[in-house]
């Protein structure tokens, strides 16, 4: 049953409410230390390409070394996530650009960095023998996508280069797992997929029709804060921080060489099998930013940030569909929910910048 976002909303806000009772009640585990005194942040993440950084760093303790421990939260999609966020069920995490945009709106969320690059890994596709894989127009067409999502933001946009809007096809919600095995199943005409899933996609011999690349969908992948465990425990965030760039540098060293590890990471952790060449291409589709190139990114020195111009693209075109209100989205670009201070504190720790 296709899930419409007024429906979200009200399940936001339903959710909301329950939290200010349970919060009052002393209710929620932010801050929590274990016996020996170690700090626990609790990290929100989908089973994606950015967790395997976060999960690495667990298995090899890193956290523990750095004096903190990391606690896996597991989520479908950025959605969930954003409505478990008023229950305080988790510290940090990633999460897509569209669903950080609602957690900033809603409630007052930070984006505190950016994980990695996902415009090349949201993916619009077609079966291999339909002609809609060899540029038949989807007008009218029935697609699945996981909506107020990137993947949605990314089939809009390739729809935006055909000449035609959401209103021109049947949208059909299911989260990504369902939309695989549904669309396998012979419902729909295209498939709106992220990575991992659109190699499963691929494996099954459907065709890329567009990337969110092509069709001019900048799509940052977005490390993200809960407002209250910031605020009151911003080492712990920039401790998170800094275990994270560990393993950016490292990706970024290593690059495709991690393959094995990372399929070894989906099956464990996603419960996905994927190909040693597909876990190859899943790592090369996933440009990430060192500390350096993030600070660069998210500097308003010089005017908007271009973290700035990619979270308002996203913003105005779920704004130009109606999802959000045109006060909304200016209320959420114009607040502080882009946040460089636990950056540039890392940065300043790390001696990139004189205090």
């Amino acid at each position: 049953m296709k899930k419409s976002l007024s429906k979200i909303l009200v399940l936001i806000l339903s959710t909301l409410l329950i939290a200010a009772v349970v919060t009052g009640c002393g209710g929620g585990d932010s801050g929590k230390k274990d016996a020996a005194g170690v700090p626990t942040i609790r990290v929100s993440h989908q089973p994606e390409f950015e967790t395997f950084l976060t999960y690495r760093a667990i298995q090899e303790g890193l956290d523990e070394k750095n004096g903190v421990k990391l606690d896996l939260k597991f989520f479908d999609s950025g959605m969930p996530q954003i409505e478990a966020l008023p229950a305080n069920e988790w510290d940090v995490g990633a999460t897509g650009g569209v669903p950080a945009i609602m957690a900033a709106l809603r409630f007052d969320a930070y984006i505190i960095g950016i994980a990695d690059d996902e415009s090349f890994a949201n993916v619009v596709m077609a079966r291999g023998d339909s002609p809609l894989a060899n540029g038949e127009s989807p007008k009218g067409k029935n697609i699945l996508v996981t909506t107020v999502s990137s993947g949605h933001y990314a089939l809009s946009q390739y729809l935006k280069s055909q000449g035609m809007t959401d209103k021109d096809v049947t949208i059909q919600n299911l989260e990504q797992a369902q939309a695989v095995a549904a669309f396998d199943s012979g419902k729909g005409d295209m498939v709106g997929l992220w990575a991992p899933f659109y190699y499963t996609g691929l494996q099954k011999g459907w065709k890329v029709v567009a990337d969110g690349d092509a069709v001019g969908a900048k799509i940052p992948l977005v490390l993200i804060a809960n407002k209250k465990f910031a605020d009151e425990h911003p080492d712990q965030v920039v401790k998170f921080l800094d275990i994270y760039f560990q393993k950016i540098d490292e990706m970024k060293k290593e690059g495709n060489k991690l393959a094995p590890e990372y399929q070894a990471f989906l099956k464990e952790w996603a419960g996905m099998e994927v190909s040693l060449e597909d876990a190859k291409l899943d790592i090369d589709k996933h440009p990430v930013y060192s500390l350096e190139e993030q600070l660069a990114l998210f500097d308003t020195s010089k005017g908007e940030s271009e973290v700035h111009k990619w979270m308002d693209g996203i913003a105005t075109f779920f704004t130009e569909q109606g999802k959000f209100k045109p006060e909304e989205k200016e209320k959420v670009m114009k607040s502080e929910f882009i946040n460089d201070k636990f950056l540039k504190e890392l940065a300043k720790q790390k001696g990139l910048i004189k205090e």
